[in-house]
């Protein structure tokens, strides 16, 4: 799935006021923050992640979320992702 900019605008909006439900820091990115993640993903379908490592190692775990859990990307500002997965059941009407 690929977002319109319309899309990713309203995600973007949605996701303003969101606080980080998962963070990823020293360790990287072990089973149960990639657990955590799929599981916000799975409830909210829309959920911002705090990325606290290097901007080396936090573009690349940016991606590599991105991949173990189909999710797109909607959003990069500094130490913060926001990444979209929809639901069999969408709650959110992009």
């Amino acid at each position: 799935m690929k977002l319109n900019q319309k899309q990713i605008k309203k995600l973007r909006t949605l996701g303003h006021g969101l606080s980080p439900v998962v963070t990823v820091a020293d360790r990287g990115l072990v089973e149960t923050v990639l657990a955590a993640i799929e599981e916000a993903l799975d409830t909210h379908e829309l959920i911002k992640i705090k990325v606290r490592l290097p901007k080396e190692e936090r573009i690349a775990i940016c991606a590599k979320i991105c991949k173990k859990t189909a999710a797109l990307e909607v959003q990069t500002i500094g130490m913060m992702l926001l990444v979209y997965r929809p639901t069999k059941q969408a709650k959110i009407d992009v």
